[in-house]
């Protein structure tokens, strides 16, 4: 599986595509772990320290990070995270 990033108008946002579906109901968005309940994906990115936020579309995932978190170290991470997850056909919802 390859993931690409796409760079959004917010420095604090990246968007990762996995070319495949992701979310077929519809947007979701998470604003803290509290929100991810419903989410096994959102709940294991906010697993990664920096994370701030979660959007899950169609065919993408936006992640969120906290000022304070450098995407050098984070990006490969949430890489890693949703390779694993999504590789291994655990629900998304």
């Amino acid at each position: 599986m390859f993931i690409q990033t796409q760079a959004t108008p917010n420095p604090t946002t990246v968007k990762f595509l996995p070319g495949q579906e992701v979310s077929p109901s519809g947007l979701h968005d998470f604003k803290s772990a509290d929100d991810a309940g419903n989410s096994p994906l959102a709940q294991r990115l906010f697993g990664l320290q920096g994370v701030s936020g979660v959007f899950l579309g169609p065919d993408f995932v936006s992640v969120s990070k906290a000022d304070d978190t450098d995407w050098e170290m984070l990006k490969p991470m949430v890489l890693a995270a949703l390779m694993e997850h999504l590789s291994t056909g655990q629900p998304v919802l």
